[in-house]
């Protein structure tokens, strides 16, 4: 997805409301950093879409990962995730265009609507 094609996503519902594809480029400085924006609490960094998820416990922590990975199953799309007892730091990029795609930004607004819940 381009540049071109992705200039009507103008919010994170806009994300969430979209599924992973086979990507074949990756989304270019510019895009990438306008769609950061969109997202609450996330940066980019070493490449890669990064936040931190905060829990009160370990349960917590582990409900976000098991339900994460039910959606990064559904969506083909799976970040790197580092788990402690109460944070979840979840990473993204797009191994295929060896940078960030549309479908990181798709998985991180999913991921935020999960640690909201």
């Amino acid at each position: 997805m381009t540049a071109l094609m992705t200039a009507n996503i103008h919010t994170a519902a806009d994300l969430r409301a979209l599924r992973c594809s086979h990507q074949t480029q990756a989304l270019d400085a510019p895009e990438a950093l306008r769609l950061v924006q969109l997202l609450d609490g996330w940066s980019m960094a070493s490449g890669k879409l990064v936040n931190t998820f905060g829990f009160n416990n370990y349960y917590e922590t582990m409900a976000f990962v098991n339900a994460l990975a039910f959606i990064s199953h559904r969506e083909d799309h799976h970040p790197q995730l580092v788990v402690d007892y109460k944070t979840c730091q979840v990473r993204y990029d797009t191994h295929s265009v060896n940078g960030l795609s549309i479908n990181d930004f798709i998985c991180a607004a999913k991921a935020d609507a999960l640690g909201q819940a």
